[in-house]
């Protein structure tokens, strides 16, 4: 992590941009695989997702602007760009957003 990233995460206004959303996001704990581009994929668990994006508790060192996949119970990979990473969480967005109905599914069997 840079320095610069880590006075952001001490910063109230970079960590009020950082919740700033397209589409609410629902707290929710989701078996998942998460894949970083040219590497192997490792479980996760999702504790949020959106249409745009997820955040999910992940040790690894991809840096924000990193492309990943994230494979979700019934669906095959979906990929993301990391947005932000704390350490041991990741935000992720999607390259393209989720279905409504696909959300739904997911809220319905894991929320």
């Amino acid at each position: 992590m840079t320095a610069t990233y880590l006075g952001a995460l001490h910063d109230p206004y970079a960590r009020a941009a950082q919740e700033d959303r397209c589409a609410p996001r629902i707290a929710l704990k989701l078996p998942a695989t998460l894949r970083p581009s040219g590497a192997q994929g490792f479980q996760v668990v999702v504790t949020d997702l959106s249409i745009a994006g997820f955040s999910c508790d992940a040790v690894t060192g991809m840096r924000p602007g990193a492309l990943c996949w994230i494979t979700l119970p019934g669906l095959s990979g979906l990929q993301a760009e990391v947005a932000w990473n704390d350490g041991a969480r990741v935000g992720c967005a999607f390259a393209n957003l989720l279905s409504q109905a696909v959300l739904d599914n997911l809220l319905a069997r894991y929320g």
